[in-house]
């Protein structure tokens, strides 16, 4: 286990797996963080209306050793935020828009802290090989990370990394039935649940397709799935009080993914510079 672990962002990027007791202890001690660190198992428990035992197995489940491990990693997480030469809060509201822009910028700049700080060097050296070998690189996401999915395609091809991603989830699941071994597959999704993405990766394993996973929760089915995975971090339920997936951290992953291939691969300014002469007349 990792001795630390932002609590905030566990917490966040799991909520929707847990249970509806485990969901009471969540949500507690994301309200009264500073509370918490002075608190027993069975304080933790009567406050949020659960058990010690639930408490206990709550605290394993979230990667900790026990309760005490997420206390100290709660008390490391609290000194951080005090140091901010800026007070902030998880406050947002028109009346106050100057305090509620520092609020937001906070929580965005931990979502992108905690997802770095949570990549292995060693798996994500391994990803960007699978990705330069790959003849073809397919993107693949449902719902509001589409989005991240086309922006990651324009990016790759930019590099000359010949990449497809579509809006049209019976589209995604044809072209994955033509991918072979030395193509790849890059599927996005905040939970890691969905099933068509699921039905996506077991037709890319039957092809022996490498497959790659960018969820919040490693534990999830595509988490487990996956031959790679990268954990992205958000905070969005701190803000608005009920889980809603932020894309920041899902387009910063795709972005160093940019970044790392655009040194590693030998021609791939020359890829770039084509591409810009090309639409160069768009933006005259």
């Amino acid at each position: 286990m990792q001795e630390n672990i932002n609590v905030s962002g566990v917490l966040c990027s799991s909520y929707e797996t847990f249970f509806e007791a485990e969901k009471k202890i969540a949500d507690y001690i994301l309200a009264h963080k500073n509370e918490v660190i002075d608190m027993t198992v069975a304080e933790l428990a009567q406050a949020s209306k659960t058990s010690d035992a639930t408490v206990s197995r709550f605290c394993r489940r979230c990667g900790f050793n026990g309760f005490h491990h997420l206390k100290i990693n709660l008390a490391k997480e609290i000194i951080e935020e005090r140091g901010n030469s800026v007070e902030i809060s998880n406050e947002i509201s028109r009346d106050n828009l100057s305090q509620s822009l520092q609020n937001i910028l906070a929580n965005k700049v931990a979502e992108l802290t905690q997802t770095i700080s949570m990549m292995d060097p060693d798996e994500l050296d391994q990803i960007l090989r699978v990705i330069e070998r790959a003849r073809t690189v397919q993107l693949v996401a449902v719902g509001n990370t589409i989005p991240v999915a086309l922006d990651g395609s324009f990016k790759f091809n930019q590099l000359g990394v010949p990449t497809v991603s579509g809006t049209i989830w019976e589209t995604q699941m044809a072209y994955t039935c033509n991918l072979k071994e030395d193509d790849a597959v890059i599927i996005i999704s905040n939970s890691g649940f969905s099933k068509r993405l699921m039905t996506l990766m077991a037709v890319a394993k039957e092809n022996r397709t490498p497959t790659i996973a960018i969820t919040n929760n490693p534990s999830s089915p595509l988490g487990k799935a996956c031959d790679y995975h990268i954990t992205t971090a958000t905070r969005e339920k701190l803000l608005l009080g009920e889980f809603c997936f932020s894309r920041v951290s899902a387009t910063a992953v795709m972005e160093i993914l940019y970044l790392f291939l655009s040194v590693s691969k030998k021609d791939s300014h020359d890829h770039i510079r084509r591409h810009e002469i090309a639409i160069s007349d768009d933006k005259k």
